[in-house]
């Protein structure tokens, strides 16, 4: 919720701040010792189809980074059934990989500490150490600077809007000219959130709205149909809207090609 891109650093990487808000919306994740290895990772997938290379996905990239380290890893099969959108600014890579992290480290008994735990998973993305807390968290650095906040919306219903629309995180940061806020995003979240439409930015928002105009008609719709706060998550594409517990969830206009879910 809200996002700053401060600066940009001197390893091209660029400091930020935002709230990272766990949401119940989930992947599934099997991971069994093979029994006939031909690879060291037999990876199949169910679901929302996951395009590229198997070696390339980011949960096999996980599995590899511990056998570096912990060589008497066996071969595994690895299935993973996908229902988090790609390429939606809802973390569902980086959430799959820190799982298998957790994963292995329990099927396994490598006793990896929590400590060791937030190294490995801040070298597979700047996101995932925030998916081994289970509570809203306050983010600097690179995202994975963390400190856990008091946040609950247990009175209020969330809605997740994910448009037919991937946008590469790598496009998103070029259109950003990073500077430093004149109000903090911790002191702003911890206001009414009847406040957060006026004070509570993404700075990504204003370039992919401009590049994809569908967009803003959703953040539109989301405030028309009753949103407190609607905003797009993380670089886009997908949006949520924050309502009041007691509201009947109106039906949307937006296309078939969108995907809507709603989270109590």
């Amino acid at each position: 919720m809200g996002l700053s891109i401060l600066e940009k650093r001197k390893d091209g990487f660029h400091n930020l701040e935002t709230v990272f808000y766990p949401v119940g919306l989930k992947d599934i994740i099997e991971i069994t010792p093979h029994s006939k290895p031909t690879h060291e990772v037999a990876f199949s997938s169910s679901g929302i189809a996951v395009p590229g290379n198997d070696s390339d996905n980011l949960c096999v990239k996980a599995y590899q980074l511990l056998k570096k380290d912990y060589s008497h890893l066996p071969p595994i099969q690895m299935h993973l059934h996908k229902a988090i959108p790609m390429g939606a600014g809802l973390g569902g890579g980086s959430s799959d990989a820190t799982a298998v992290i957790q994963i292995l480290n329990k099927l396994f008994s490598l006793q990896l500490s929590e400590d060791v735990l937030l190294q490995y998973t801040a070298q597979l993305g700047s996101d995932c150490p925030f998916f081994l807390h289970e509570q809203p968290c306050h983010a600097l650095g690179r995202g994975e600077i963390l400190n856990p906040i008091s946040l609950s919306l247990k009175d209020y219903q969330i809605v997740l809007i994910h448009p037919a629309i991937s946008i590469s995180t790598a496009w998103a940061f070029q259109q950003i000219q990073p500077a430093s806020k004149e109000r903090n995003i911790l002191d702003i979240i911890q206001q009414p959130i009847s406040t957060w439409k006026q004070d509570l930015i993404n700075d990504f928002e204003s370039p992919i709205l401009a590049a994809h105009p569908i967009l803003q008609s959703i953040k539109t719709e989301l405030y028309e149909k009753g949103a407190i706060y609607a905003s797009m998550s993380g670089s886009g594409s997908s949006f949520f809207g924050i309502f009041e517990q007691s509201t009947t969830m109106p039906a949307f206009s937006f296309s078939a090609q969108m995907k809507v879910d709603f989270i109590s």
